[in-house]
């Protein structure tokens, strides 16, 4: 199962101080805008988004479609194939992608430790 580029969504109280920390590790602006409370950090191939009250807890985000750079693949499962993949092995799915469109979608699935792990497909 190919799920594509994957991310640390992090909720953040101050995208500023967030931001002002995680370049001290060698992380740079990669997309995003801090004025709209998020920004997307990258160092080598590790990718952070810091989110100020966008979400209730951190999220293991995969983007099917892209690669490491955002930019997207000439070939890909499509999320609805992975959320088919997903229930036919018991995933329990807290947001499903409507299996009657194309494009760009979104699926949330909990961990057994109730953390959200999010595909999210913007191709």
């Amino acid at each position: 199962m190919n799920l594509g580029a994957f991310s640390v969504s992090l909720t953040v109280k101050d995208i500023a101080a967030s931001q002002a920390f995680y370049e001290k590790f060698g992380f740079t602006q990669f997309m995003g805008e801090p004025a709209q409370n998020w920004v997307i950090l990258k160092n080598g191939d590790h990718v952070i988004g810091l989110f100020q009250g966008m979400f209730e807890q951190n999220v293991l985000t995969f983007n099917p479609g892209w690669d490491a750079n955002a930019q997207p693949l000439e070939e890909f499962t499509d999320i609805r194939e992975l959320q088919r993949e997903l229930k036919a092995a018991g995933v329990v799915l807290m947001l499903e992608a409507d299996e009657t469109t194309s494009g760009p979608a979104s699926v949330i699935a909990l961990d057994p430790d109730g953390n959200p792990v999010m595909l999210d497909q913007h191709v």
